[in-house]
């Protein structure tokens, strides 16, 4: 899994310019066709957090905009080195995001 963080999130998610857009359609739509991308979604930038185990529930989160997740994609890939390798296309980098690449954990039922 891909984490997508910092680059242009946030407010600055809205203002984004056209080409790197078109940037980041071609990137996903060739990772589609070669049968990488299984599926992802941007993130809106506000929500709710639930927390500790009075479950209290905060407006959020509220934290710097680089370090904010502004999306996330799922891939195939032979491993996590394979992961990164393939996450090196990845428009974010352009604009000084970063891309945390996660394992998926398998968990049986």
């Amino acid at each position: 899994m891909y984490l997508f963080r910092g680059g242009m999130a946030g407010e600055q998610a809205a203002n984004v310019p056209q080409d790197h857009m078109q940037k980041w359609m071609k990137w996903m739509e060739s990772l589609a066709e070669k049968g990488i991308m299984v599926g992802g979604e941007p993130l809106v930038p506000t929500g709710k957090q639930v927390n500790g185990s009075k479950k209290v529930v905060t407006d959020g989160p509220f934290i710097e905009a680089k370090e904010l997740v502004g999306g996330y994609l799922i891939v195939n890939a032979k491993d996590i080195n394979d992961a990164v390798e393939i996450s090196k296309g990845c428009p974010i980098f352009e604009v000084d995001g970063k891309l945390e690449v996660r394992p998926i954990q398998k968990m049986e039922m």
